[in-house]
């Protein structure tokens, strides 16, 4: 299978990436809102699977950056009908390698997933906190303590 990859939202359709967010699971997010967090972010990756004359959307990640000292990685998702073939570390390679010039690269986990990310380089930080729009939510899904 040929797969396409862009670094840019011009030809991304909103709504299939809202699709894939459910799909992943990522959450329920909506069309414009994703339109809003991909374009403020300095890093991002969108990969297609061809198929003779279409494309479908299958994996997708993003990095919020200032340009020199911090990159955030978040929102890697890949279509469950393509994970388990390395798309997933292949986009976030990508993510870190784009976000290289910076002092330190940040990446959030949902539970669960953080042997994935440990194998790629990334090491569980001892003071890194938040505060979610819905704490309890957060805490509830065991993201906070």
């Amino acid at each position: 299978m040929k797969f396409l990859w862009l670094k840019n939202e011009e030809t991304v359709n909103w709504q299939e990436l809202a699709d894939l967010y459910k799909s992943a699971p990522l959450g329920d997010k909506s069309p414009e809102d994703l339109r809003t967090v991909f374009s403020n972010s300095m890093f991002k990756c969108f990969v297609f699977a061809k198929y003779r004359d279409t494309n479908k959307l299958i994996g997708i990640g993003r990095a919020l950056a200032d340009g020199l000292d911090t990159s955030y990685i978040c929102d890697i998702a890949i279509h469950p009908d393509y994970q388990d073939q390395g798309l997933g570390k292949a986009i976030v390679n990508t993510l870190v390698e784009y976000s290289s010039k910076h002092k330190k690269i940040l990446l959030y986990a949902v539970p669960g997933k953080e042997g994935f990310y440990q194998k790629l380089g990334f090491r569980k930080m001892n003071t890194a906190m938040a505060i979610f729009s819905d704490q309890q939510r957060a805490f509830n899904k065991g993201i906070i303590s």
